[in-house]
């Protein structure tokens, strides 16, 4: 299983518009995908819903894990998505 960390940058958090896209680039990837925090069982990075209901802030740590062939380029491409401090 491929692990990446991610910190949320956006400066509101992981909010309805950086997550639809999340969301959308995770729903490509042909394999499961989760995201959430350290502590807490993850959700499917495939689901809007799943993924609002983290309500992740700007400074928080999430893992993202996949498994499967392209697992690490997956989450190689899904981990850029947080890197825009205004996203």
């Amino acid at each position: 299983m491929a692990e990446r960390h991610v910190r949320v940058e956006s400066l509101v958090g992981l909010h309805s518009r950086p997550a639809a896209e999340f969301v959308k680039a995770a729903a490509a990837a042909p394999m499961e995908v989760t995201i959430g925090r350290f502590a807490e069982v993850p959700v499917n990075a495939k689901s809007i819903l799943g993924v609002l209901a983290l309500d992740a802030r700007q400074g928080e740590q999430l893992r993202l894990c996949a498994e499967g062939d392209g697992a690490d380029e997956v989450l190689e491409s899904l981990a850029t998505l947080f890197t825009e401090p205004n996203a």
